[in-house]
């Protein structure tokens, strides 16, 4: 699973809403139900998995199933890029952000469907992308209309509490582990991860990763402004 914040871009859904978080649950309902379709398929074929009598499968009118789980969402970064859409279940990183990547060669790179929306609204200039490329962000930038604001959400604009919701829907409905990282500014306490953490087991997540911005050398990516801090 991967692009899920270029679709929601696409469709017009802000990252951060409920409309994204049903949308969610809609989408991995129907991945996991036709998942699971094709395993009782399979289970005609070749028979149903070696422990299936008496597990959560084995109830009265419902059919085999050749997989005991049928579903998981994996971490993405590196076929993202080369798929060339947003990474995973997370919101977009940055509209402008720099990537490190091999032999700290860094690559700064702008999101392709901003670019195509503020030339299509009229409010695009090299000025403007300048302006983003050191700050990553959009929120505090004069220009920018507030409706696209709202849409391009970026990871450290989005509030811990709606990174797990998110991660939860995609829970909902998926068999095995959701891959989802909670980004956490430089400042975040402990007290900010413990809340997290306790709303990932509230909510029936099955494991939950933080990330707090600045806490390692190198890290992967970074947003424009803080190249220099985050990789010195």
């Amino acid at each position: 699973v991967m692009g899920w914040a270029d679709l929601l871009v696409m469709l017009g859904i802000p990252y951060s809403s409920e409309q994204a978080i049903e949308l969610a649950q809609e989408l991995m309902g129907f991945i996991t139900f036709e998942a699971r379709k094709k395993s009782e398929e399979l289970a005609q074929e070749r028979g149903a998995f070696k422990n299936y009598p008496g597990s959560i499968f084995d109830r009265p009118g419902q059919k085999p199933v050749r997989n005991a789980t049928a579903t998981t969402i994996a971490p993405t970064g590196t076929i993202s890029i080369i798929s060339g859409c947003s990474s995973g279940i997370e919101p977009l990183f940055a509209v402008c952000y720099v990537r490190n990547v091999m032999d700290n060669d860094r690559l700064i790179e702008v999101n392709p469907y901003f670019e195509q929306i503020a030339r299509e609204e009229g409010f695009y200039s090299d000025e403007l992308i300048e302006e983003i490329s050191r700050h990553g962000t959009i929120q505090e930038i004069d220009g920018i209309p507030d409706h696209i604001k709202e849409l391009f959400v970026c990871a450290h604009d989005i509030a811990p509490e709606w990174h797990i919701r998110m991660q939860a829907a995609f829970q909902k409905n998926t068999d095995n582990a959701v891959s989802k990282t909670v980004n956490f500014p430089a400042d975040a306490t402990v007290e900010d991860v413990k809340h997290v953490y306790l709303l990932a087991y509230k909510l029936g997540c099955k494991g939950v990763t933080i990330y707090r911005d600045s806490s390692r050398e190198g890290q992967v990516l970074t947003k424009g402004d803080t190249v220099q801090s985050d990789t010195a």
